[in-house]
């Protein structure tokens, strides 16, 4: 394997992870605002007022957008698994 390969497989396992990733985090950073701003609306000072809004938006985005998410998981899978053996030969 030769440095550039090395290098370019792990460009793109780091670009799938952030793809992936991305959704999950970026509406869990939306609501989290939500309620801050929310929070400091009414001061409510619940350290724990937040985890119960970010829980189920986070689990209604991952059934949303779970099939776009393992879809691209498994063609980077698929990429990788085909691409081997042209990687060590």
């Amino acid at each position: 394997m030769s440095p550039e390969s090395v290098m370019n497989m792990g460009r793109l396992a780091m670009e799938t992870t952030i793809l992936v990733a991305a959704p999950l985090l970026l509406v869990a950073l939306i609501v989290g605002l939500v309620v801050s701003i929310f929070q400091a609306a009414t001061q409510i000072n619940e350290a724990t007022l937040s985890f119960i809004p970010k829980l189920l938006s986070i689990f209604v985005t991952l059934i949303i957008v779970g099939p776009w998410m393992l879809s691209v998981l498994v063609t980077y899978m698929r990429g990788m698994f085909t691409n081997f053996s042209l990687l060590i030969g």
